[in-house]
């Protein structure tokens, strides 16, 4: 099901930002893909080269033993598979027409077993979620075991090794990535359109399930594009692996802000690149998430909707927006002081290490 803007809750004539965005909107990513697709290319150039000389080198080897590479014949088609099921058998609109009934029919004699007046809309998402992590994970990977033995699942972006070493490209990447977030979170449809589960604003419950629903599918989606898609195609298809995974991941995000779905066509390119870089999906999967909480959590600030209590009291969206406002303000304090404590005992942790490094390569000197 595709999740549109309400924008019968907007009021008044639109400012002068709202006016500008609605009227260049179609042009502006230009000029952003124009600035940043340099840069990702200065970045990760040493990344790409080393690819497509693996890539070379591999179908070189096959070509003189006369063998073929049969795997982005069988990758392509398990991701087709994948994506078209989803998107006819994964979606919200398939679960209300297929199972909600059953439940609702089940619920008639068993009162209050799936609270399904209360948590109707949670359940949708969670179908939405769980069918996202099975074709995202328990299919490809699973299967491509079963064809490639001699495949290693851990070589798919699932190693740990070097994760710190890589962390600063995290906080590198939320450099670039927060303030284009601001330019989107000011669209005028941005407020009404997240989060997907409109309930969020309900109670802290409510936002932490569907909270723990998206990281997962988030985690999944990870796994499958920047993991399984560029483990399994790098070797025949070198850097292009990258480029041909950022046509589907952009097109998952038709039907959001078009903005958003736009920048998916740079964010496709720097996560893969990150993630053929540090050998890793865990950076990539970190900059997801950090950026998906923030628009949930900056679409309820823009409409005074942040959780008060814990527990749903009744199906009423929208707390006291006094209330909503002070609780926000707390949490943004103590979050924002949480991360300038762990931005500081990293640069601290980081500093000793190349202390003690430098140290012991003196000695053995």
């Amino acid at each position: 099901m595709t999740f549109g803007p309400d924008f019968s809750l907007h009021a008044g004539e639109p400012t002068g930002f709202e006016a500008f965005m609605a009227t260049f909107r179609p042009l502006i990513p230009i000029p952003g893909l124009l600035v940043i697709l340099p840069l990702l290319w200065l970045f990760f150039r040493t990344t790409w080269r080393e690819l497509d000389e693996d890539a070379h080198r591999h179908r070189g080897a096959l070509l003189k033993e006369g063998r073929m590479d049969h795997r982005p014949f069988l990758a392509l088609v398990i991701c087709a598979v994948v994506l078209t099921m989803q998107e006819y058998f994964g979606g919200r609109g398939y679960f209300d027409t297929t199972f909600r009934p059953m439940m609702a029919k089940y619920e008639l004699t068993h009162p209050n077993f799936f609270h399904l007046l209360r948590y109707d809309e949670l359940y949708g998402f969670a179908w939405w979620s769980g069918t996202r992590i099975f074709g995202y994970v328990l299919v490809p990977f699973p299967l491509w075991k079963v064809l490639f033995r001699k495949d290693s699942l851990l070589d798919m972006g699932l190693r740990t090794r070097g994760f710190f070493a890589h962390a600063w490209i995290y906080a590198l990447f939320l450099g670039v990535v927060l303030p284009a977030m601001w330019v989107v979170s000011r669209e005028p449809d941005f407020g009404t359109y997240y989060p997907f589960y409109k309930h969020s604003s309900r109670s802290w419950a409510d936002f932490l399930m569907w909270e723990g629903m998206y990281f997962g599918q988030f985690f999944a989606l990870e796994m499958f594009f920047r993991g399984w898609w560029l483990g399994v195609l790098r070797k025949s298809f070198g850097s292009g692996a990258i480029f041909a995974m950022a046509v589907p991941y952009c097109m998952i995000h038709y039907g959001k802000p078009y903005l958003e779905a736009c920048g998916a066509i740079i964010a496709g390119i720097a996560l893969g690149s990150l993630s053929m870089k540090t050998r890793s999906i865990y950076q990539g999967f970190l900059v997801h998430i950090t950026v998906a909480i923030l628009m949930d959590w900056l679409a309820l600030r823009h409409r005074h909707a942040t959780p008060v209590d814990f527990w749903p009291k009744d199906n009423t969206l929208l707390p006291d927006a006094i209330a909503s406002d002070s609780v926000a303000h707390v949490i943004e304090k103590t979050a924002g002081m949480t991360v300038v404590g762990i931005a500081l005992v990293a640069i601290v942790f980081f500093l000793v290490r190349r202390f003690v490094r430098d140290r012991a390569a003196r000695q053995t000197a």
